[in-house]
């Protein structure tokens, strides 16, 4: 008889991409010890779930076990190279991933049943019940009457993209302005060092995904800065929309340089705390990353540089 092969706890998966993300922002080497209580503190939750996580790492090889000294971080987070954990993915975070490519390319309709979904994708009811369930955590379902669900609108469209942009124009130069905005400024300094490490390299090692990754982190650190808990929470649910699979549009690496100098003149601005600046500086980014087209960048509007040197 075969050998069952008991997949992670999706907490713990969940748990283990949170400590890489700690032990990114943190500046950690290859060898770094990751202490357990500083991890257990840094991600809210107690030792017992921290080594469980860790566990999970050590055995994708993302970590090492030392029995006298705990375990140590064994990959480079630093290097701005696509960086794939090898984490594996719990059942039911997989299924919502091919729940939201299916819809994204129309082959699933804005209303679905469990049973629909066990159907087409030969899953149990429990996977599939989880797998609906987070994707209704997100914000992405919605339950309706009986036993369906809708999806809410997404930006996978050029239509519902540009709406997107201006639900992001109208909210997050906002957030900059609200009384009592706070940059956390150890995730601003890993930031600011990834986004220069992605601008040192070649255009034929440009990492997109880096890129994406950074550019989310960017917009996320805004919405968490915020002292109005309405708006930052609107921000942070649309983030999650653009984490959607699929999501990236194709766009050519001379924009993607502009808009990552674009994040770090915003952040300078933010780091100064001329939030007014700031907010200016967003808008016009916003703006130009709605267009996508760097040759409409360069005709219709000045570089945004240039709008910082005249402006700070």
């Amino acid at each position: 008889m075969p050998s069952v092969v008991k997949l992670p706890r999706k907490n713990h998966l969940d748990l283990a991409q949170r400590i890489l993300e700690v032990a990114r922002q943190q500046g950690m080497r290859p060898g770094a010890h990751l202490p357990e209580q500083q991890l257990a503190t840094l991600c809210n939750v107690s030792r017992t779930p921290i080594r469980a996580a860790l566990k999970v790492l050590a055995e994708r090889g993302v970590a090492t076990r030392e029995s006298d000294a705990g375990y140590r971080l064994a990959v480079d987070l630093s290097l701005p190279a696509d960086f794939d954990s090898g984490l594996p993915r719990a059942e039911e975070a997989a299924l919502a991933d091919a729940i939201l490519r299916d819809r994204a390319a129309r082959r699933l309709g804005g209303t679905i049943t469990v049973t629909e979904l066990m159907r087409r994708y030969n899953a149990d009811r429990r996977t599939v019940l989880k797998a609906v369930l987070s994707l209704t955590d997100d914000d992405i379902l919605q339950r309706a009457p009986g036993q369906s669900w809708v999806f809410r609108p997404i930006p996978d469209s050029p239509q519902s993209i540009a709406a997107s942009f201006e639900y992001r124009l109208l909210l997050e130069p906002a957030a900059v302005l609200v009384p009592g905005f706070q940059l956390d400024g150890v995730k601003a300094a890993a930031l600011r060092h990834g986004m220069e490490a992605l601008l040192s390299r070649p255009d034929s090692e440009f990492g997109t995904r880096e890129f994406q990754r950074l550019d989310i982190e960017f917009h996320r650190l805004i919405a968490q800065g915020c002292a109005n808990p309405f708006i930052a929470d609107a921000l942070a649910g649309h983030l999650r929309l653009r984490e959607l699979p699929g999501h990236a549009g194709s766009v050519n690496v001379f924009r993607l340089r502009q808009s990552t100098q674009e994040h770090l003149g915003i952040l300078d601005n933010l780091e100064a705390r001329q939030y007014e600046v700031a907010a200016d500086l967003l808008k016009v980014h916003l703006r130009l990353s709605g267009n996508q087209r760097p040759q409409a960048a360069n005709r219709g509007a000045p570089p945004l540089q240039g709008l910082i040197r005249r402006l700070v």
